[in-house]
């Protein structure tokens, strides 16, 4: 058995787990660089690996109370309906100008998960692979509401829609589970905690990745299924270490490695296949 797909899913899955958002974007280039796919192949693959890793998460100790659950599920279903329009666009576009535009958010996000441990060295202990049991149960509150609570009117749902619609898009064109959207827009629109933000996260990106991962199937119909299982699996056990450790590791500092590897990963993946 070749070991290093199981190597692959493991880093993925750690990553995801010990980060509180943009984990998921090491998954293409890692693929690319080490697994010898091609872009259009990493994506499906990463959909695949991050869907199942941040639903493992989402379920582990059943949805817990603390979930927005009424704009988390808007948000998702937003996403759900961009996501087969980003991987088709994704397979009709030239592959130099989607590792072009890869890079550019790759290193987007590296700068923000940077500049993040810098400004909010506290929320960087905030991660996917944290126990959010003790989080307080949020109240359906929205900052764009002129009495401060959470409508079904334009005001509260525009945000959420037009999020989740840029998220599904990222997410089929790029294979990213898109929690560097999410969370920062979870905070903005709503008065909740960090924690309960990236908790609610967890479950919007298993399900835009999910719908990503089949419209990979339907659309584009290339899919190596044993090195997808393979990467999803040990993606899965890595969310499970990343559990185990997360208390001690997930600091600032880890967090500026993460954004430097991100970086560097980025530039490699580009000056390799372009």
């Amino acid at each position: 058995m070749d070991i290093l797909p199981l190597v692959i899913g493991l880093f993925i899955g750690l990553v995801l787990g010990l980060t509180g958002a943009g984990g998921s974007v090491f998954a293409v280039p890692l693929l690319m660089l080490f697994a010898g796919q091609s872009m259009t192949e990493a994506v499906g693959i990463s959909l695949g690996a991050v869907a199942a890793s941040t639903l493992y998460a989402s379920l582990r100790g059943g949805l817990h109370r603390q979930l927005l659950w009424t704009p988390g599920l808007i948000l998702a279903a937003a996403g759900a309906l961009t996501t087969p329009l980003g991987r088709w666009l994704g397979d009709r576009l030239p592959e130099s100008w989607l590792l072009l535009a890869f890079a550019l958010l790759a290193s987007l996000i590296a700068g923000r998960m940077w500049w993040t441990s810098l400004q909010q060295p506290e929320a960087a202990q905030v991660v996917r692979a944290s126990s959010f049991s003790d989080a307080a149960r949020p109240e359906l509150l929205c900052n764009l509401s002129k009495t401060g609570q959470f409508e079904l009117r334009f005001r509260c749902l525009s945000g959420l829609i037009v999020g989740g619609l840029i998220t599904g898009l990222l997410a089929g064109l790029f294979g990213v589970g898109g929690g560097f959207l999410i969370v920062p827009l979870l905070l903005a629109l709503s008065p909740v905690t960090m924690k309960q933000a990236v908790s609610t996260s967890l479950l919007i990106i298993a399900l835009i990745s999910s719908a990503g991962f089949g419209s990979h199937l339907l659309l584009v119909r290339e899919l190596d299924w044993r090195l997808s299982a393979m990467v999803a699996a040990a993606a899965i056990v890595g969310m499970i270490l990343g559990q185990g450790v997360s208390r001690r590791v997930a600091n600032a500092r880890l967090q500026q490695v993460f954004a430097l590897g991100l970086f560097v990963v980025s530039v490699i993946t580009l000056l390799r296949f372009w």
